[in-house]
């Protein structure tokens, strides 16, 4: 299966969207052969800067056993990335968010085993947490588990059924991402970080729901750069296990990320704080696990993240900020 001097044959699924676009290319330049399965839901551009010799693309729907098989030729590892992506997408379809998001993921495991995939990378959540029972302390790869949205749900259910894998099957390693940030090829709007830049730049007020909530941030980058990691680890440091993605230091309250927008931005801003409640999802993540055992380190900041994509948004590189395409 590897050809000549190639790492291996990676599936990227969900390789269109906004993780997966970036994993895929920095996969590519590591020396692994990229294979891509995307329904485009957002459409394809963010394929276009990585067709090659070592590229290939599959067009379907991951539900679609046949299409995952054929997608699963000759591939020695997956990234399982294929999602649909956070509560408001999950919330109005619940039931193509659940056939997705969870049946999906168990029927491409299955498939992997049979076929002799030797790594699978399955893209979790920090959501997993919910509400934190104490706040002021962090939770970790062991915490307990409390979802309280279906996409969490989903996420959490998958996890499951891969960690409960005992034997022979392939070494399967479960990410759980901080909320991602900063600028892919298929750039979201519809993510605080980004969201909150984007509405200060241009339309000059905020409105923050539940301020006081905590949240840890991860750059897009640093989270293709963990799923790298993974691939390039022994499998006796990964085989079975779990790691938060993202930095200790980059647990952020809303309001912290207001003030951060807030000192990159010359003029008035107006800031308007809806006090919530209802949004239970309140929690502070600790990261030492990945840092510790692999070596991982992040590039990028939440800050560096609001210079680059005020940066990008200043001088034009986005058309149409209100397009439907920038949101899940």
């Amino acid at each position: 299966m590897n050809h000549g001097n190639s790492k291996g044959h990676v599936l990227v699924t969900g390789g269109a969207g906004y993780v997966g676009s970036l994993t895929s290319g920095t996969l590519l330049r590591a020396g692994y052969r990229v294979r891509v399965l995307d329904c485009l839901m957002h459409g394809g551009a963010p394929l276009l800067g990585l067709y090659g010799p070592e590229f290939s693309f599959v067009k379907g729907d991951i539900r679609d056993a046949d299409v995952a098989r054929r997608a699963l030729e000759g591939i020695d590892a997956i990234v399982h990335l294929a999602a649909i992506v956070g509560d408001p997408a999950c919330s109005r379809e619940p039931e193509l968010a659940w056939q997705t998001n969870h049946d999906a993921a168990i029927q491409t495991y299955e498939l992997a085993k049979r076929t002799g995939v030797r790594k699978v990378v399955f893209a979790s959540t920090c959501s997993n947490y919910g509400k934190m029972e104490d706040a002021s302390s962090y939770v970790n790869e062991d915490s307990k588990l409390a979802p309280v949205s279906l996409y969490a749900e989903s996420k959490v259910a998958v996890e499951k059924t891969l960690l409960s894998e005992k034997g022979n099957g392939p070494s399967t390693t479960v990410l759980r991402f901080a909320t991602v940030f900063g600028l892919s090829p298929r750039m979201r709007f519809d993510l605080t970080v980004n969201e909150f830049t984007m509405e200060a730049l241009v339309k000059r007020r905020l409105v923050v729901y539940g301020e006081q909530f905590w949240r840890p941030y991860v750059h897009v980058r640093d989270a293709a750069r963990a799923i790298r990691l993974i691939l390039d680890s022994d499998e006796g440091k990964v085989r079975g296990r779990v790691f938060n993605v993202g930095d200790t230091a980059q647990n952020y309250q809303k309001k912290g990320i207001v003030e951060l927008v807030r000192s990159q931005i010359s003029g008035e801003l107006e800031i308007q704080s809806v006090h919530k409640q209802e949004d239970p999802r309140d929690y502070k993540v600790s990261f030492a696990r990945i840092q510790q055992e692999l070596g991982f380190s992040i590039t990028a900041t939440v800050q560096d993240g609001v210079v680059e994509v005020m940066d990008a948004i200043s001088k034009g590189v986005f058309s149409d900020l209100n397009d439907g395409r920038y949101r899940n």
